[in-house]
C-alpha cells in the first residue's frame, strides 16, 4: 500500500499546459478516482505518478518519499489501461507469469503458480489459463490485464480508462469486480475516467480535473450534494444537475430567461436581492404534480425502467426532471412542476462559483 501527494505540480509540453498547480493526496488504501473530460490532465496526473513522464515544476511523493528521480520499476505501480498490454502468442497463464519473471522481481516457480491461481479464482478466469489472448473476447483480455496487475502484488494500482472500450453491462460488472478486489487487496487505487457513473460508484474520493486544474476533491456524496461550482454540478450526476440563470428577490428565485419564480428557503440574507444568480436543482428534486406552481410542456420523455427522465420546456428553457415509471405522460403534454426549496443550490452569475463555498 502507499500514500500518494502530488505538491504544486505543473507539467507542459512546449507551449501547452496539461497540469497547472496541482495539488493532490491520496491516502493509503483510498480509491481515488479523477474525474474530467478528454484533455483536462488525467492521464497526464497518472503518467507522472507512475513515473513515465517528470513535472515541469512540483514534486510527486510515495510514502512520502519524493520520487522524482525513481524509474517507473522503481516506484512499484501496476498500470492497467484502455488497451490490453497483452502478447497475444502467449496464454492468458503465460501472460499472468509474465510480470513475475522478470530479472527485478524474480519469484519462485511455486510462489509463481499459486499467485496465478489466486488471482484467476479472483477474477474468474481459471477456465480461460490454457487460452492464447487473441481469441479472446474484449471483457476476457481486460480481466486478464487486471490480473496482470494484480499477480505482483504492488505499491498502487493505477488505471486509465480501463472499462470504457466494454459494453455496458460488462462496465457494470467490471466496476463491481474492481471494487470489490480493491476492498479486499486493501491497495491504493488511483483510477482516472471521464465516466461520472464509474466515479461516483467505485470512488471513495473523487477529484474533478478541468483544463489541468483541481476543480473539487471529495467523497461522492460531498462532490454531488455540495458543488463547488456549476463545472463541477454539470459534470457530476446523471441527468446533471439543473442550472438556471435568475435572482433573488423579496425570498423568491426569479428565473429571469424563463420568466417564472419558485419559492427558495435557503439563507439569503447575504445575497443582495437583484444579485445575478445561478440557481441549482437536481432532477430528483423538480416535483411534477398536479398544483404546482409552474406551468411547463414535456419536451422528451426517456424510460429508465424504474423511472422516467422528463425534459421539461419553458419558454426557451429547459429542465430534467424525474418522475415515476408510472405517471401516465406524453411528449407535448402540459403539466405543472415545483421544486424542493431545502435542495436549491446558489451560485454566482459571473464566476459560476457556489455561495456556500465562498462563504
Amino acid at each position: 500500500m502507499a500514500h500518494i501527494e502530488l505538491k504544486n505540480v505543473t507539467k507542459t509540453f512546449g507551449k501547452q499546459t496539461a497540469l497547472r498547480n496541482l495539488d493532490l493526496e491520496i491516502a493509503d488504501g483510498e480509491f481515488f478516482v479523477l474525474l474530467g473530460e478528454t484533455g483536462a490532465g488525467k492521464t497526464t496526473t497518472l503518467r507522472l505518478v507512475a513515473g513515465l513522464d517528470k513535472p515541469t515544476e512540483g514534486q510527486v511523493f510515495i510514502d512520502g518519499i519524493d520520487v522524482a528521480d525513481w524509474g517507473a520499476a522503481e516506484r512499484d505501480v501496476a498500470l492497467v489501461l484502455q488497451q490490453y498490454s497483452l502478447y497475444p502468442r502467449y496464454t492468458v497463464r503465460q501472460n499472468l507469469e509474465f510480470p513475475l519473471k522478470s530479472k527485478l522481481r524474480r519469484v519462485p516457480d511455486a510462489e509463481i503458480a499459486e499467485r496465478v491461481a489466486r488471482v484467476a479464482k479472483t477474477l474468474r478466469i481459471e477456465h480461460l489459463l490454457e487460452r492464447k489472448t487473441d481469441r479472446l473476447s474484449g471483457g476476457e483480455m481486460q480481466r486478464v490485464s487486471i490480473g496482470r496487475a494484480i499477480v505482483r502484488n504492488p505499491r498502487v494500482f493505477l488505471m486509465d480508462e480501463p472499462l470504457s472500450a466494454l459494453d455496458a453491462k460488462l462496465r457494470e460488472t467490471l466496476r463491481t469486480e474492481l471494487k470489490n478486489i480493491q476492498m479486499n487487496l486493501g491497495q491504493t487505487f488511483l483510477f482516472v475516467t471521464h465516466d461520472q457513473i464509474e466515479a461516483m460508484s467505485m470512488g471513495d474520493k473523487i477529484g474533478v480535473l478541468n483544463k489541468g486544474r483541481l476543480v473539487q476533491s471529495g467523497t461522492p456524496n460531498e462532490i454531488y450534494n455540495n458543488p463547488r461550482n456549476t463545472f463541477v454540478a454539470r459534470s457530476v450526476g446523471s441527468p446533471p444537475m439543473n442550472l438556471i440563470d435568475g435572482k433573488l428577490v423579496s425570498g423568491r428565485a426569479v428565473m429571469t430567461a424563463a420568466n417564472f419564480e419558485l419559492p427558495y428557503a435557503g439563507a439569503s440574507g447575504s445575497v443582495t436581492d437583484g444579485r445575478a444568480l445561478t440557481f441549482g436543482i437536481r432532477p430528483e428534486d423538480l416535483q411534477v404534480e398536479e398544483g404546482a406552481p409552474v406551468e411547463a410542456l414535456v419536451h422528451d420523455i426517456e424510460n429508465h425502467g424504474v423511472e422516467k427522465i422528463l425534459t421539461l420546456r419553458v419558454g426557451d428553457t429547459t429542465l430534467r426532471a424525474t418522475a415515476p415509471a408510472q405517471m401516465r405522460v406524453m411528449i407535448e403534454d402540459q403539466v405543472r412542476f415545483g421544486w424542493d426549496p431545502e435542495k436549491v443550490a446558489l451560485f454566482d452569475h459571473g464566476t459560476g462559483m457556489s455561495l456556500r463555498h465562498q462563504a
